[in-house]
C-alpha cells in the first residue's frame, strides 16, 4: 500500500467535511440537542424504578401521610381517574401496579415481576392492609406488549433511513441528475421511490413477525388486516417523513444526523420498550406528534385488545398518520429538488 495515497485521499475526505457548513456544524449540534433533551426527560432526582396508578380523589395527596406505601422510594406514584384504564394498565405491563385507596384493594399483574416485588415492598408497610385483586382477562405476556415496538422500530430505520439516505445519496452522486435528463417527471420518481419502499418494508416486517410468531405465538385478539392497515399507513407516513428529510438536503451526513435526530426521540418516546404513563403532560404530548406513537398505540389496541377498525382507539390514531402522511407527501414533494446548488 502507498501511504502518500493513503494521506491525501485523508486529507481531501477531511477538507470535503469541513467545507460542508452544514454538516460540520450538525456533528456539534446534534449531540447538543440529545444531551439537552436527555435533561429535559430525565432531569431532576433518581428516576423511579416502578410505576404506581392510585386511584383517589384530588383532595388526597400522595404521600405517606395517607397511606405509608405512597412513601416507598424509587416508585413513581401518579393520580388514575379511571379503575378500568388503570386495570387495562396493569395487565398490559404498562405501569406495574394499580391502588385503590378508597376501596382499599390493589391490583397486580401475576405475569409480572415488577407487581411481584412492589406486592411485597406494600405487605412490609405499616398501614391499613389493602386486598389483592388480579387484572381480569387473559393474562398478557411482556413480551406480548413488547413485540410492536420492536418490529414497529425496525420499521420506523427502514423507513426513514432506506428513503432519506438513499434520495440524498443519488443526489450527490449525480443520479438523480441524469434521471432529470430523461422524460422522468419528479412526481413519477417520487411516487416510484414511495412504492417501492413500502413494498419492501412491508414484506420485510410481515416476514419478520411470522418468523417470530412461530417460536413465540404473539398475541393477536384482532383482525390481521386491521393490523396489516394500520401497518401500510405507518410506514407509509414514516416513508414520507424521509423523503421531507431528503427534498433538498445534498449531504449524505447532514442528513444521517437529521434522520437520527427523528428516530431517537421515537424509540424514547414512541413506547417502544416501555410505557411513558406518569411522564409530564408535556412529554405525552409531544410523543403524539411522532409518527410512530400512534402506530403502536393502534397496533397494540389491535393485537391485545381486539379492538376492530371503527374503534376510537383504532381510527383515531389512523386518522392522525394519515394527516401526517399526507402532509409529509405534500411538503416533500413540494421542495424537491433534482440536483444539488
Amino acid at each position: 500500500m502507498n501511504l502518500a495515497h493513503i494521506l491525501a485521499l485523508s486529507w481531501a475526505r477531511s477538507l470535503e467535511f469541513l467545507r460542508d457548513r452544514g454538516t460540520v456544524a450538525w456533528n456539534f449540534a446534534l449531540p447538543l440537542l440529545m444531551v439537552a433533551g436527555f435533561a429535559v426527560i430525565f432531569s431532576g432526582p433518581g428516576k423511579p424504578l416502578f410505576t404506581v396508578a392510585v386511584l383517589a380523589p384530588e383532595t388526597v395527596p400522595l404521600s405517606a401521610d395517607t397511606h405509608p406505601f405512597l412513601g416507598t422510594p424509587a416508585v413513581n406514584f401518579y393520580r388514575e381517574a379511571s379503575l378500568e384504564k388503570a386495570q387495562a394498565k396493569v395487565q398490559r405491563h404498562r405501569i406495574d401496579l394499580a391502588v385503590d385507596l378508597v376501596r382499599k384493594q390493589y391490583w397486580v399483574n401475576p405475569e409480572s415481576h415488577n407487581g411481584a416485588v412492589l406486592e411485597q415492598l406494600l405487605h412490609g408497610v405499616a398501614g391499613e392492609p389493602l386486598r389483592r385483586q388480579e387484572v381480569q382477562g387473559a393474562r398478557i405476556r411482556y413480551v406480548d406488549w413488547a413485540a410492536p415496538g420492536v418490529l414497529g422500530m425496525n420499521l420506523m430505520f427502514s423507513c426513514l433511513f432506506g428513503t432519506g439516505y438513499v434520495i440524498v445519496r443519488y443526489r450527490k452522486s449525480g443520479y438523480l441528475k441524469r434521471l432529470n435528463a430523461t422524460p422522468l417527471t419528479a412526481a413519477e420518481f417520487i411516487v416510484a421511490q414511495l412504492l417501492s419502499r413500502l413494498l419492501l418494508v412491508i414484506l420485510v416486517t410481515v416476514a419478520v413477525y411470522l418468523g417470530c410468531n412461530a417460536f413465540l405465538n404473539f398475541r393477536l385478539e384482532g383482525s390481521a388486516w386491521t393490523l396489516l392497515l394500520v401497518t401500510l399507513v405507518g410506514a407509509y407516513a414514516m416513508i414520507a417523513l424521509g423523503l421531507l428529510v431528503a427534498a433538498r438536503v445534498t449531504s449524505e451526513e447532514f442528513a444521517g444526523g437529521l434522520l437520527n435526530m427523528l428516530s431517537w426521540p421515537m424509540m424514547v418516546l414512541s413506547g417502544v420498550f416501555f410505557s411513558i404513563d406518569g411522564a409530564p403532560a408535556f412529554v405525552q404530548w409531544l410523543a403524539q406528534w411522532l409518527p410512530l406513537t400512534p402506530m403502536l398505540e393502534a397496533a397494540r389496541a389491535i393485537m391485545l385488545d381486539g379492538a376492530g377498525l371503527l374503534d376510537p382507539s383504532v381510527q383515531q390514531p389512523l386518522l392522525q398518520l394519515s394527516a401526517m402522511a399526507l402532509l409529509f407527501t405534500l411538503l416533500g414533494a413540494l421542495g424537491f429538488k433534482w440536483t444539488q446548488d
